[in-house]
This record gives structure tokens, C-alpha cells and sequence, in this order.
């Protein structure tokens, strides 16, 4: 049990005697200023206002009532009935020394929606974030000990893919290979484009072939088959890059429903949940009504015949929860779906495609923007391929290495910048809170100063050199811990609440608050290096001994947070 839990359930206990309901909460949290302990229970102040009593009368009942006998050294009550909570330092040398438990209590069967580019152009700048974010909360439920399954739902579907299967044969008829032909696959959407919308009879033939592949044309089916091999495939590279889990398995694009999209539709016209409305058939959602009372509406299928992105996302659902048996479903998805979303799951719920026990997420995202304060771009105002920015970000980087470390082989510079680029592309993006936007900015996300990647790959790297000059390998190390000076509690204290933060961003799936946590670890561990000398001498056998433990025990905290985000640590930098 985490110190957190255990004080917790020890303050409800003594709320509890002190004749407190028991639905008040003890209302624990971490205190602000180390004049004020190291937690503070508030709960004193609303039970008070509503048994009509005083505060402070209150907390102190709750304190004679309170067994933190060897757990706190001293409680006190401040302003208006804050009980301040100073942990002892033995319990906090204990706690460390204990296994560390991360597994749920109640392990789920997550599925976690993220990533999800459309096959018709190359993966630019905003796909980046449901990428990297949903990876990151993969990879925290997965370490928690729930089962997840990840599900990359591309869009290899619809209307652009019979433009893109025209555009294809096209430069197939001419003798060109596929491969050569699909080289930018960026360049070949927009030259597709240009032909939809100034030839005729190229945008007849183009729609036509929608209708032949979602009927299983097998010449249609074939040369989609080529775009779609070749989209994936750099896919797949961007993803190893990035270091997200992301692999074909994974891949549940739009075209693995097709053959349920007609068992959905006749099942909501059956239910008396889509109707005929101008020749398509549409759910109606009272629940999503404008101001003026009018029912939101959602077109499951077109006037002639054709299904859309609701349809798929349906049968999309039926499938996580009637195969993949999913608890609990995580889409990670631009707020600019946020109604989109809100139709699927209201209509699957009043489906009964969902369970009422089954928890529909939609945790969406802002955008990336420039220093003017737009969607980030080229400078000419074009899309930023996801590709040439990790490229830049590694070039960049490798700039910052060499200058730091001018005597490292080239081969090892080279493999520092890909971690140190890819770490701060990454990091830049999961250190914001997830629904804000953000200015995109090289000279911050590459500092080795500050809440970066770089600081924290720097810090880890400080640690594995103390250890080699001492002769020492962490993997083997153990020592008693002895905490003397403030700066040693104060770095234990935050070792220990590893495992709370990453309840925490299980729970709201806010990877900034994983962020913001090994930003503090990092920092608490400076100043405990600065104040705490470990291999100076003077210092005595087991006082060394106990900071080198505390050093081990924040290395693999660090190198295992940063993991956790997708990101690579380095034994030099």
C-alpha cells in the first residue's frame, strides 16, 4: 500500500471515530511548502461546515482519534483546521527499502484507440499527438498490469481511395511500377486531387470505384491493396522511430469493418433508431440538441447507399466489446471530434452495442501550433511531414552533442542526438496538459535546462557516471537507507510517489502530470547531489553507501518514467 493509501484509510478511520459521516473525505494532499509538513489533510473544514461545528475543534478530535504511530514524527493544525502531516524519516527509509507495487488492484481489459492516420497521405505534424499520447498511456496501463490491446484504427476507406485507385492506374497504365509511383505518397494524393477536381470524367471513374471496392472488386481491391501496402510501410518506420509500440498487428483500419457495416445499419433501422431522412438513413440524438431544440443528427448511411466514418465507428465498437471483451475504451482523438464521438457513443449505448458497465472515453487533444500562433506549418504555409521533423529534430540535436561532448565518436554522437531529438519532440508534447495547444518551439524542447527531455537524459546520465567512477553496477546494488538531511527525505518522499502519479494518469489519462512529476524527481535529486556529497571524502562508509541507494533507486525511477513516456535514457551524453 502506497504512504498515500495508508494515510488515507488511517484518517478515515479516525474521522470515523470522531463521529464524522462517512462519506466526508479526509481530503489528503501534498503540501505546497515543506513548512507545512509533507501531506495535509483538509477534510476537517467541510465536515465542520456541515455538522454546523468548529474546524479546528474538529481536526483536533480527528488527531486524538489518529494512529500514525512510526508512520508521521509530528501533526499539527493549521489556519482554519488544516492537520499538517510531517513523515518520519525511518518510515520513509523503510518504505523505500519495501518492493515497489505498481499492479492494479483491479486489472482491466483496456483498449486504447490511438494514432489512426489516413492511408491516403503521408503522417504530418498532427498526427502526432494521439500517437505519442496514446502510446504513453498504453504503455502505463500495460505496467499497472491491465491488459491492453492497442488498435490503430486507420482510414484506408471511402471516397479519397477510389480518387487515389484511379490516380494509380493511371500511372500503372503508363509502365510505371507502383512502388516508384507511391514514392511521396503526399505528392500523389495532391496530383489525385488535381485530377478529381479538373477532369469529369477521371472524378466519375473515381467514384465509381468506391462502389466496385466496397463491393469487393478485385481489380479495384488490388491496386488498393498497393497504396495501402506501401502507406503502412511508412507508417511503421515512423512509428519505430518515435519508439511507439505501434505494429501491424495492431493495425483495426476502417476496411476490417466493412462486412458488418450492413448488420449495424439494419439493426439501428430495426431498433427504430435510424430513419429515412431526405433518402439516407439517420440516428437522431434528442440527447445532443441545439439551443433551439433540434435533435443532433448522424448519417449512417448516404442516399446512395454508402456508409460513413459513424457507421464504421459503431461496428467498430461491437467488435472491442463483443471480441476484444474491453472494460473500459480510451480513443485519443482531436477535440474538433468531440461531437462526432459523442453521437457514436450515445447511439451504441441506446444500441446496446455497449454495456452500461463498459467506460466510452473520448480524451481529446489540442494542436501544435507556431510562434504566430496558427497550426504549425512550413514556412511557404504547407503540411509538415511527421517524417521531416523527426529528421530536423535528429539533426538538431546532433549539433547540441557534439558541442557538449566534441571527444565522443561520431557513432555515438549520432546515436545520443536520435534519442535526444526523438526525446524532445516527444516530451515537448506529453509535458502539456493534453486538452491545451501548444506552441511548437526547437530552442525550448532541445534545452538541457528546464522541464526538457535533455535535462532529464542528463540527469539520469549524472547518476550512471557517479557510479562508474565509484565501480559500482546499480543493476547489483543494495544498501540500507539512513536519512539524515532535509534534501535526502525530501528526495524519498518523491520516490515514493511514483506509483500514485501513475495511478493518477491512468485514471485521467493526463501524461503531463508523469512529466511534471520526473521533472521534480530530477530536481529533488540535483539538489540532494549538490547538498549530500556521495563519494567526496569524509563521508562515511554507510552514509555513502545510503546515497548511493538513494542514487540507484532514482536512476531506474527516471530511466523507468521516461520509458513509460516512449523515451530512450543514455549511459553518456
Amino acid at each position: 500500500m502506497s504512504i498515500k493509501d495508508t494515510l488515507i484509510n488511517r484518517i478515515s478511520a479516525a474521522m470515523q471515530a470522531a463521529g464524522i459521516p462517512d462519506d466526508c473525505s479526509p481530503m489528503l494532499a501534498l503540501s505546497g511548502k515543506p513548512q507545512f509538513g509533507d501531506y495535509q489533510a483538509n477534510g476537517a473544514m467541510g465536515a465542520a461546515k456541515r455538522m454546523k461545528t468548529n474546524p479546528r475543534e474538529l481536526a483536533q478530535l480527528i488527531i486524538d482519534n489518529l494512529n500514525l504511530e512510526g508512520i508521521a514524527e509530528k501533526l499539527e493544525i493549521a489556519g482554519p483546521g488544516f492537520i499538517n502531516i510531517t513523515l518520519a524519516a525511518k518510515y520513509l527509509a523503510e518504505s523505500l527499502g519495501q518492493d515497489a507495487n505498481p499492479r492494479a488492484a483491479n486489472p482491466q481489459t483496456v483498449v486504447v484507440d490511438y494514432s489512426s492516420p489516413n492511408l491516403a497521405k503521408e503522417m504530418h505534424v498532427g498526427h502526432l499527438r494521439s500517437t505519442i499520447i496514446g502510446d504513453a498511456l498504453a504503455r502505463v496501463l500495460e505496467f499497472q498490469g491491465h491488459t491492453v490491446h492497442r488498435q490503430n484504427h486507420m482510414g484506408d476507406w471511402g471516397t479519397q481511395f477510389g480518387m487515389l485507385i484511379a490516380e494509380l492506374e493511371l500511372h500503372l497504365g503508363e509502365g510505371e511500377q507502383a512502388d516508384l509511383a507511391l514514392n511521396d505518397l503526399e505528392l500523389f494524393y495532391q496530383q489525385s486531387k488535381k485530377h478529381f477536381d479538373a477532369d469529369p470524367e477521371f472524378a466519375d471513374k473515381a467514384r465509381a470505384y468506391v462502389v466496385k471496392l466496397q463491393s469487393g472488386d478485385a481489380h479495384c481491391r488490388k491496386l488498393w491493396q498497393k497504396f495501402i501496402d506501401v502507406s503502412v510501410a511508412h507508417n511503421i518506420d515512423i512509428y519505430k522511430q518515435l519508439n511507439v509500440g505501434l505494429r501491424e498487428q495492431h493495425i483495426a483500419a476502417e476496411s476490417s469493418y466493412n462486412d458488418d457495416l450492413d448488420n449495424v445499419l439494419n439493426e439501428l433501422v430495426a431498433q427504430g433508431l435510424a430513419v429515412d431522412s431526405e433518402g439516407a438513413k439517420v440516428v437522431f440524438l434528442d440527447e445532443l440538441a441545439d439551443k433551439n431544440g433540434d435533435p443532433s443528427p448522424m448519417i449512417v448511411q448516404k442516399s446512395g447507399g454508402g456508409f460513413l466514418y459513424a457507421t464504421s465507428d459503431l461496428a467498430c465498437l461491437r467488435y472491442r466489446v463483443g471480441q476484444l471483451k474491453a472494460n473500459r475504451i480510451l480513443y485519443f482523438i482531436d477535440a474538433r471530434q468531440s461531437l462526432h464521438m459523442k453521437q457514436v457513443f450515445i447511439t451504441g449505448r441506446k444500441a446496446n452495442f455497449v454495456p452500461a458497465d463498459v467506460s466510452l472515453e473520448h480524451h481529446a487533444f489540442g494542436t501544435m501550433m507556431g510562434a504566430d500562433g496558427k497550426p504549425f506549418k512550413t514556412r511557404s504555409g504547407g503540411t509538415i511531414k511527421l517524417a521531416d521533423l523527426l529528421i530536423e529534430a535528429v539533426e538538431r540535436a546532433e549539433v547540441l552533442v557534439s558541442e557538449k561532448n566534441p571527444d565522443l565518436a561520431t557513432s555515438e554522437v549520432k546515436e545520443i542526438a536520435r534519442k535526444v531529438g526523438i526525446g524532445a519532440i516527444k516530451y515537448a508534447d506529453l509535458s502539456k496538459t493534453r486538452t491545451n495547444d501548444y506552441i511548437f518551439d526547437w530552442d525550448a524542447m532541445l534545452s538541457f535546462e528546464g522541464n526538457t527531455s535533455p535535462y532529464l537524459q542528463y540527469a539520469y546520465t549524472r547518476i550512471r557516471s557517479i557510479f562508474r567512477k565509484a565501480g559500482i553496477e546499480t543493476e547489483n546494488f543494495s544498501a540500507p537507507i539512513d536519512l539524515r538531511q532535509p534534501q535526502e527525505k525530501t528526495l524519498a518522499l518523491k520516490l515514493l510517489q511514483f506509483n500514485d502519479v501513475l495511478e493518477q494518469v491512468a485514471a485521467d489519462c493526463y501524461p503531463h502530470s508523469l512529466c511534471t512529476y520526473l521533472y521534480e524527481l530530477a530536481s529533488a535529486f540535483m539538489s540532494f547531489y549538490e547538498q549530500c556529497p556521495v563519494l567526496k571524502d569524509g563521508v562515511d562508509s554507510a552514509t555513502q553507501q545510503s546515497r548511493l541507494q538513494l542514487c540507484a533507486l532514482s536512476a531506474a525511477t527516471l530511466a523507468q518514467g521516461l520509458d513509460l513516456l516512449g523515451i530512450e535514457v543514455m549511459e553518456k551524453m
